[in-house]
């Protein structure tokens, strides 16, 4: 029933990473948004072992932006055979 859906048959998977992954710890704020905070602050103090958190938090993110902007661009400009 709920997979009848085309935007959760497609994005599915992706926003569920993007909800647990993307932004696991919840508490006192998303993970990732305090490494992006941290990173536009200048990124002052961070190993890398916070770079390589900070990737694995962002990854889904950055998979969905992807997703969205190939549909996007599908609807936009058409490839013609």
């Amino acid at each position: 029933m709920i997979m009848n859906n085309p935007i959760l048959k497609r994005y599915g998977v992706v926003l569920l990473a993007c909800l647990t992954i993307g932004l696991a710890p919840f508490v006192p704020e998303p993970h990732i948004w305090g490494k992006l905070r941290w990173i536009l602050g200048g990124a002052k103090g961070m190993k890398s072992v916070d770079w390589w958190d900070t990737v694995q938090h962002g990854l889904p993110w950055l998979i969905l932006l992807w997703f969205v902007i190939g549909d996007l661009t599908k609807r936009v400009l058409p490839i013609k055979k």
